[in-house]
């Protein structure tokens, strides 16, 4: 499967925003896996002319907001209508401001975005690795799943809970796993690596 290709079988027309900080394959298996086709590229056109975009991110948060500003997608994600789910750190990009490396980010969301800091005596790791549990489900992309059902994680930071947040994780503290604000969507957990409960999320961002 080749980037800027499209996955042959139905699905609409689902955009993956191309960019240097994406998990962005394990983006297009996940979508292939439940018969969804997508396609993935940084043209300004294609972006905003799609059904849903997906704004994937894996790595550092200056990084990937240097790399989106170098093709102006920053001011290309911020106009968008349509339904965006934007993944761990495409999660975090859609906040205002992150603490790692002093980020200014999209300001989609208006939430700072914190480096976990366990009590000093804790035995609690930084980065959170694995599975967790999400509950206080909102929103339609929630749709179907239980209460306490796993996600995967990998992350040192995360997004407070706010008004807007549409599942909750409980790690150092209680925090965002995800939210939902206008047509912007943003998981923390990788749903491309969350068995069921990932596909069945990215099936409900799909039929939004």
């Amino acid at each position: 499967m080749n980037i800027d290709s499209t996955i042959k079988e139905g699905g609409g027309n689902i955009v993956i925003v191309k960019y240097n900080a994406g998990n962005i394959q394990s983006v297009l298996y996940a979508l292939e896996r439940i018969g969804v086709s997508a396609i993935v590229t940084d043209n300004h056109e294609a972006i905003k002319a799609a059904d849903k975009v997906i704004f994937p991110g894996v790595g550092e948060a200056s990084s990937a907001m240097n790399s989106l500003k170098e093709n102006n997608l920053d001011a290309v994600i911020k106009e968008l209508k349509q339904p965006v789910l934007g993944i761990c750190v495409g999660m975090q990009l859609l906040c205002t401001f992150s603490e790692e490396n002093d980020t200014t980010c999209l300001d989609i969301l208006h939430q700072p975005v914190k480096l976990f800091r366990p009590e000093k005596n804790s035995n609690i790791k930084v980065p959170q690795i694995g599975w967790n549990t999400l509950y206080d489900l909102k929103s339609p992309l929630m749709e179907g799943l239980n209460e306490n059902s796993y996600c995967y994680f990998v992350h040192s930071y995360f997004v407070p809970l706010n008004e807007y947040t549409i599942a909750t994780t409980n790690y150092v503290q209680p925090y965002s796993a995800a939210f939902h604000k206008d047509n912007f969507y943003g998981v923390q957990f990788h749903t491309e690596k969350s068995s069921v409960v990932g596909e069945r999320i990215l099936k409900n961002f799909i039929e939004l």
